[in-house]
């Protein structure tokens, strides 16, 4: 992705340059919080410090995209949400950033495949029986 969000608590998820992808991209695999030595660990091809991991890791935290947990001297980190989440809140923020939503929802259904249309209508479908049964109920 090429742009970079600014950041900050409540300026909602934001997009994430290289080594921010990077860096998710191991804590969402990893099965447990990871240190940010674990993350250098991780990216071997990168020659990173583990300063440059703390800083990209810090970076993250202000976007509220880790938690920062004690253990010890060192902290761990841990994804705020999954790899999936962040995407479809990433695609809800472009959606806010369209005059007219409708006309993108519709540009959105028309580039997807055809298996990932009838997900995204079985997808659509659930929602809203959710959404119905939590009024009924």
């Amino acid at each position: 992705m090429m742009l970079v969000h600014s950041g900050g608590k409540g300026t909602g998820m934001a997009r994430l340059g290289e080594l921010e992808r990077a860096v998710m991209e191991v804590l969402w695999s990893a099965p447990d919080s990871c240190t940010a030595r674990d993350i250098v660990a991780a990216l071997p091809d990168r020659d990173l410090a583990a300063t440059t991991v703390l800083t990209v890791l810090s970076r993250l935290e202000r976007k509220d995209l880790v938690a920062r947990d004690r253990d010890g001297r060192a902290h761990r980190y841990r994804p705020t949400a999954t790899r999936e989440q962040h995407a479809a809140t990433l695609m809800h923020e472009a959606l806010d950033t369209a005059e007219d939503r409708t006309a993108a929802l519709a540009s959105f259904a028309e580039q997807v495949s055809a298996g990932e249309a009838e997900q995204l209508a079985a997808s659509l479908v659930e929602a809203l029986r959710r959404r119905s049964g939590a009024r009924d109920g």
